[in-house]
């Protein structure tokens, strides 16, 4: 675990009253395709969850911010793709990577709706799905089905392995 992740942690840690809001933003940065490559958010997510069964504070509340924020984020990604078609996939941090933006598209055009679902789980694909079904203009309420869905598994398996690992050990 680096510097930045224990960091986080602890501020989240001693700001308590703060958690809800910092997951969201954790989980928001983890999703959104352009902020995804800058954030070390999965790891900090994997520590919160054990946090959240040491410190003895609400799981749900703070699995609602991680799901919402999972969303939110690829919400957003999938509106500025739907805005700006392909011309996204000329920004940064697409530009430099043509083949990962490549496979992407592959995978959502062969896969679509079970795409979404699925890309988040896949690191590179996470920033990439959303942009594709924003750029191939899937239907709002079909991608923000996946979208949901995988949102409320993801945080599920970012913050469960944490806080059963911590309960278990608390006893």
């Amino acid at each position: 675990m680096d510097d930045f992740t224990r960091s986080a942690i602890l501020f989240v840690q001693e700001h308590q009253r703060w958690g809800i809001s910092i997951v969201f933003l954790l989980a928001f940065c983890e999703s959104f395709a352009f902020i995804s490559l800058l954030v070390p958010a999965t790891g900090i997510l994997f520590g919160v969850g054990g946090l959240v069964a040491a410190a003895d504070i609400q799981l749900w509340p703070i699995w609602f911010a991680a799901a919402s924020g999972a969303v939110a984020g690829d919400w957003l990604a999938y509106k500025v793709a739907y805005h700006f078609k392909d011309r996204v996939t000329r920004l940064w941090p697409f530009k430099n990577r043509a083949a990962l933006v490549t496979r992407g598209l592959k995978f959502f055009k062969r896969w679509g709706l079970i795409a979404v679902f699925l890309g988040r789980f896949f690191g590179p694909l996470r920033a990439v799905v959303p942009i594709a079904a924003g750029i191939y203009a899937m239907p709002w309420l079909t991608f923000q089905l996946a979208n949901v869905a995988s949102a409320a598994v993801w945080a599920t398996g970012i913050l469960m392995p944490g806080f059963l690992s911590l309960r278990w050990m608390i006893g």
